[in-house]
């Protein structure tokens, strides 16, 4: 019995412990979801301080980190990222972008320069072997490979 009784006195260095952990990792991260829970770690400390069971702060911290997950976290995110440019970017502006092979395509390896001017190491997806000048389309990037699929008929510029 003493061993709890010390814990409970001294949970409120626990709960501090717990919101500052909460806070540098929202820190790293921005995403909202630690400043919700550390929230919830403020209201457990507020719970000790007006002298609740540990059993009762817990349960108070978790509603209130939940409520805020909930309610909360969806209208901050939309509203800090309401100026994000949608626009893809890097590799994920390349995915759908078509071009022509330079060297003979595999599944193996190959060449392939896209409508962007880029020139990448291409691999086709798929079986069976591409021969230059043939129009393709990027399915996916993995590392600086591109890989293609030849583009239908109706679909060539």
């Amino acid at each position: 019995m003493e061993f709890i009784q010390t814990i409970e006195d001294f949970a409120w260095i626990g709960w501090l412990v717990l919101i500052l952990v909460f806070l540098v990792i929202e820190m790293l991260t921005l995403d909202f979801t630690f400043l919700m829970l550390s929230i919830g770690g403020l209201a457990g400390l507020g719970s000790d301080l007006l002298g609740a069971p540990l059993w009762v702060q817990v349960i108070i911290a978790a509603l209130v980190a939940a409520v805020l997950v909930v309610f909360l976290r969806p209208p901050l995110l939309r509203r800090l990222r309401r100026g994000e440019d949608p626009t893809p970017s890097n590799v994920d502006a390349l995915r759908g972008l078509s071009g022509r092979i330079l060297a003979t395509t595999s599944d193996i390896s190959g060449q392939v320069k896209l409508s962007n001017g880029d020139t990448w190491t291409a691999r086709l997806e798929g079986d069976g072997e591409l021969a230059p000048g043939t129009p393709v389309r990027v399915s996916r990037i993995d590392g600086a490979t591109a890989f293609v699929r030849p583009l239908p008929e109706e679909q060539i510029p």
